[in-house]
């Protein structure tokens, strides 16, 4: 394993300071900051999915940021492909890859393998919308449990994306989901460094908070509202990027701004806990790639001279 290029991880749940630490890292490594969250591929949003500032972009190299228009969904197949080309180019530049970001998915399917799943087609993705906008997800759960119960049992009656997702694979191809993921690709040919940051809870629900009302500031009701004078379909993925539809029901006049702040901040709250038991629990690549360090902090500044060097020793050393 020791002969296979080497990519930096930095991952963790939403405001936990992943950005802000690989750009540090990236600025003293002479990284590449590769995006690896999926709102922030969208170009539509960039201060209220918290995309690095153009100030930050020029401090080091970013790459897959604001690289997709709004109506078109990106897939995780998508962003494997393009993430893989941009760890080549960086390699091939003398650069270290550093992947940041809080989409577990998007990690496991870079460094696990991902499933060649077939195109549904556009019949099966419309069957799908079209079930989830008439009946809801609880609905969308129950059918797609009686035709494919290993998928069902491991997604959320909540969570409409994935079931649609699951629904249009099942319809399109004859094969569940989960029957397609069991026959994964190879991971690819890297090794692997990751920095899990896990603030404490009360920190972190702080910083959101924080981070929300910063947001408001700089402009993010404006941008909801130009988002939605595009009258996109409300299942698109950055549709339902968090604060979305809670600035939306107040631009319609049905809860005042404090609301859709209290609002915003609770479900970010609450996806920050998925976020953080995912990465607690579920590897991101096999222990003979991936060298792993827990960190309570965010970023360089919160480190000591003598922490920041072990840090960056223990980057440059993957065992």
């Amino acid at each position: 394993m020791a002969d296979l290029p080497h990519a930096l991880i930095v991952a963790g749940p939403t405001a936990s300071g992943k950005s802000a630490l690989a750009l540090g890292l990236a600025q003293r490594l002479g990284g590449v900051v590769i995006n690896t969250d999926a709102m922030q591929t969208y170009a539509d949003l960039r201060i209220l999915t918290a995309r690095p500032t153009p100030e930050e972009e020029a401090a080091a190299p970013h790459r897959l940021y604001g690289v997709r228009p709004a109506h078109e969904a990106g897939t995780v197949a998508w962003w494997r492909t393009a993430a893989l080309a941009e760890m080549d180019a960086a390699r091939a530049a003398g650069q270290l890859p550093i992947l940041c970001g809080g989409s577990g998915m998007y990690f496991s399917s870079l460094t696990l393998g991902l499933a060649d799943i077939p195109d549904p087609g556009l019949a099966a993705r419309e069957d799908a919308r079209g079930r989830l906008a008439a009946h809801g997800p609880a609905a969308l759960h129950a059918a797609l449990a009686e035709v494919d119960p290993d998928t069902a049992a491991r997604l959320r009656p909540t969570d409409s994306q994935r079931l649609a997702r699951a629904w249009e694979v099942w319809r399109g191809t004859g094969r569940g989901l989960a029957s397609w993921q069991s026959c994964a690709s190879d991971p690819p040919a890297w090794r692997f460094t990751a920095i899990l940051l896990d603030p404490p809870r009360p920190a972190l629900r702080a910083a959101i908070a924080q981070r929300f009302a910063a947001m408001l500031q700089a402009g993010a009701l404006e941008e909801v509202a130009a988002l939605l004078a595009l009258k996109l379909d409300t299942a698109l993925p950055l549709m339902r990027a968090h604060g979305v539809p809670e600035l939306s029901a107040h631009l319609r006049g049905e809860i005042s701004l404090a609301e859709a702040q209290r609002r915003a901040e609770l479900v970010t709250g609450q996806y920050t806990k998925r976020q953080a038991t995912w990465f607690r629990h579920r590897p991101l690549a096999d222990s003979g790639r991936m060298h792993t360090i827990h960190a309570r902090i965010a970023g360089l500044e919160q480190f000591s001279e003598r922490e920041t060097r072990d840090l960056l020793n223990f980057i440059q050393s993957p065992g």
